[in-house]
């Protein structure tokens, strides 16, 4: 096993061991992630050092993204009871901030490297996405990322992101690039709107990003938007018209459904002198906080659903993406292929026949040439000869097998970008393309009988995992335990029997286990 391999092993028995006291379900779906890594590996997608269950952060996160000034710096130091993030009318920090909970009573600001160097962490290797989108500026990782620790309980067991605004010009592309992967990852994204500025037709960019973007995307009960500040319309005549306004602005972008909370911090609120509309706004802000701290809660129950849902993406994108691209491609490059051989061989042909004629070879339709019989009389001759011809062969064969995958390269890379994959589909390209590979192979190197039964495996497992999740969470039938320990159980069917049966074949065995 290579140096990668080994850590990826014990990143791997490191994660198994914090999840043997914390979920059981989730330690069970590390397995399952073990039988997907192996498909990825056989076909090229992951190398050895690469597992999809360190593509994904297995703690559970939530974003706080939203414009500057909208109160998010606020917020998250109320939700923390402690004062760690800076707070202002103004941009206070341009950085995403990553809070993450620590022992120690002093709280601690690291740089951005802390993230980008750690796999345990969302935003691993996020200087090289950056680099895609702005040249240079991966370098410059610690202006775009820090970790900050804090002893909050609130922290315990979670991440908490808080984003830079969306109104900076300068790393806009950046951050664009790094918010729309913190929304992928996130098991619950908070956006927050300022009520302070009624006009919100202004932050159309905002609003498109945060809100039209989101409204396709299977996992839309995860975003919360909320109007932050709102007691600094009190004083208006119709503090109402200015919620319905942001509602409209939202509605025209296509959100008509979901909660949409108003808020404020109770520990910087303006005064408000009228006590009967002092105790409305604080009756409203308290039941919304209420609510959206209990979501914060339970993240954790949301996250075990996500890292299910990635393990079934991951699973279902190699049987229904990866595998069809390759296809594709491959029959592409063998096209090519044999087209260039049949072209290159062709020259070759016309040439030789062409150069033998011109020296006289030929008597009518017999190959005549001088040296022909002492060739044929020297057995090692004709050996060398053959020897010589077959390496000319392979050697223009893999040059024209090298130059039609070159030339589906490109196309490699952006059909890999668009299907939206973990893993690399150049890399499981190169491989099915590799010297040694055939090229009448009719399917994917490692795509064989007991790949796909792996992949099937690892979906029936999922299925297998959320009804684990919700037994832990539901109950439709109502029924207390002892009722279902008391009713009599049905007699197995022939085929629960022969599954129930060991298996005495050590080959079928071995497979099964």
């Amino acid at each position: 096993m290579s140096s990668s391999g080994q850590v990826l092993k014990r990143r791997m028995q490191t994660l198994e061991a914090h999840l043997k006291q914390e979920n059981p379900v989730l330690l069970s779906a590390v397995q399952s992630f073990r039988k997907l890594d192996k498909v990825a590996h056989g076909l090229g997608l992951l190398n050895e050092g690469q597992s999809y269950a360190m593509l994904i952060p297995w703690w559970p996160l939530i974003s706080v993204l939203g414009t500057f000034s909208a109160g998010k710096s606020t917020f998250i130091n109320h939700y923390l009871q402690g004062q760690l993030q800076r707070t202002g009318n103004q941009a206070v920090d341009d950085r995403f901030t990553v809070m993450c909970y620590s022992h120690e009573a002093t709280p601690h600001a690291l740089p951005g490297i802390a993230l980008d160097s750690d796999p345990r962490f969302p935003f691993y290797q996020m200087s090289e996405e950056i680099e895609k989108v702005a040249e240079g500026e991966g370098e410059r990782i610690d202006a775009y990322l820090q970790l900050k620790t804090c002893p909050s309980e609130s922290l315990r067991g979670k991440i908490l992101i808080d984003s830079p605004g969306f109104d900076a010009d300068a790393q806009r592309s950046a951050t664009l690039r790094i918010t729309d992967h913190i929304i992928d990852l996130s098991d619950l994204v908070l956006v927050l709107f300022d009520a302070r500025h009624p006009e919100p037709g202004a932050m159309r960019d905002t609003l498109d990003h945060l809100v039209s973007r989101t409204l396709n995307r299977p996992d839309t009960g995860k975003f919360l938007f909320i109007l932050n500040q709102i007691d600094t319309t009190a004083r208006e005549d119709n503090p109402e018209e200015v919620v319905a306004a942001w509602q409209r602005a939202l509605g025209e972008r296509g959100l008509t459904a979901g909660r949409f909370y108003t808020i404020y911090n109770p520990d910087a609120a303006t005064p408000i002198d009228n006590p009967e509309l002092r105790r409305r706004f604080e009756s409203k802000r308290d039941a919304d906080l209420s609510e959206i701290h209990g979501r914060m809660h339970e993240v954790e129950i949301e996250r075990a659903y996500r890292i299910v849902g990635a393990l079934e993406k991951n699973a279902r994108d190699i049987r229904e993406k990866v595998i069809p691209e390759l296809q594709g491609l491959l029959e592409q490059w063998r096209t090519r292929t044999l087209w260039g051989d049949a072209i290159a061989f062709g020259a070759l042909l016309v040439g030789a026949l062409a150069l033998t004629i011109s020296k006289g070879y030929w008597q009518g339709i017999s190959f005549a040439p001088p040296w022909l019989e002492a060739w044929s009389g020297s057995q090692p001759l004709m050996i060398g000869t053959l020897v010589g011809v077959l390496i000319i062969v392979l050697g223009i064969h893999g040059g024209v097998r090298k130059l039609a995958a070159k030339s589906l390269m490109k196309k490699a890379r952006k059909r890999g970008a668009e299907i939206n994959i973990r893993g690399s589909l150049i890399a499981a390209f190169e491989r099915n393309t590799a010297i040694w590979s055939s090229v009448f192979r009719r399917g994917p190197a490692g795509w064989g009988r007991m790949a796909r039964k792996r992949v099937e495996q690892v979906l029936q497992d999922t299925d297998t995992f959320v009804q684990t999740l919700n037994d832990q969470f539901t109950n439709p039938s109502g029924k207390g335990l002892a009722d279902v320990q008391h009713q009599p159980k049905p007699a197995p069917a022939a085929s629960d029997k022969a599954e129930a049966e060991p298996e005495t074949d050590p080959h079928k065995r071995a497979h099964a286990e």
